[in-house]
Parts: structure tokens; C-alpha cells; sequence
């Protein structure tokens, strides 16, 4: 379903129980994922705005309330995905992905746990981990892109 206002508008919850299949009346909200564009900033600091820069999925069902946030771009890193240095990136976004995370804990009263790594990456802290450097550049992941 498409939101026009944010996330955290009263009316949301209302919006998603009305969505329950006909045929499934007493279906239960198993997760929530929460897609949309956002803006990083290139490194001459312009915003840039792309699809799916991050996803949260939010699941409020048993055996308890469990939240999962996505990145999917080289931003947050040291290198890009062809495992060249752009520190200007890095600089300009890292401190934005770690200022949401840390938003999140406080909002789930919790702290955040790294996720299991992926080929382009993994988790520390409210970051990106340094990737293993091999003659001073980083993994170029483009072959899955």
C-alpha cells in the first residue's frame, strides 16, 4: 500500500487492517515492510535521490516484536561496490545510517544486532564493517549487480 504522508500517521495501523484479505478475516499482521526512496550525498555534496536506499521490515508477531533494517548501497563504505576508495561518500553518509540506527534502539529500547554478512558486506555497530583490502582496494562486487 502507498503512503502519502508519514509513517507514523495514526491513520497507518487503520489502513493496514483494512487491507486483510476477504477470504482471510481473522488474518494477522505477520510483517511490515517499509520501502521507499531516500537521499545520499555524492562527493562533490550533492543529494542524490534513489529507490530502495534502505528497507525496514517490522514484525509484530510472536515470539515477539522484531525490527530489520536493509541497506543496499556502497554509500556507507570506505569503497564501492568496485572496490575503489571514496572516502568522500563514506564521510558525507555513514554518519547518517548511524544516526537513524541508533534512533532505531532508542525507539525498540534495544540494541541493534548485526545481521548475518552478504556478499557485499556486513554489519558493525550502527555501520558497515571495513572490508578485507587486497593491494589496497576492497572486493569488487559488481559481478551481482
Amino acid at each position: 500500500m502507498s503512503l502519502l504522508g508519514p509513517i507514523d500517521d495514526e491513520e497507518v495501523p487503520l489502513r493496514v487492517a483494512r487491507s486483510r484479505p476477504v477470504g482471510f478475516p481473522d488474518a494477522q499482521v505477520g510483517s511490515v515492510l517499509v520501502v521507499g526512496s531516500g537521499t545520499w550525498i555524492d562527493a562533490r555534496g550533492e543529494k542524490r535521490a534513489e529507490h530502495r536506499l534502505v528497507e525496514l521490515t517490522v514484525a509484530p508477531d510472536a515470539p515477539g516484536f522484531w525490527a530489520e533494517l536493509a541497506v543496499f548501497h556502497d554509500i556507507w563504505s570506505p569503497f564501492d561496490f568496485r572496490g575503489l576508495r571514496h572516502p568522500e561518500v563514506e564521510q558525507q553518509n555513514a554518519p547518517r545510517l548511524a544516526v537513524a540506527l541508533r534512533a532505531l534502539d532508542a525507539l525498540l529500547g534495544v540494541t541493534a544486532e548485526p545481521g548475518e554478512p552478504t556478499y557485499f558486506g556486513r554489519a558493525e555497530g550502527h555501520g558497515t564493517k571495513p572490508p578485507d583490502l587486497v593491494d589496497g582496494r576492497g572486493p569488487d562486487v559488481t559481478d551481482l549487480l
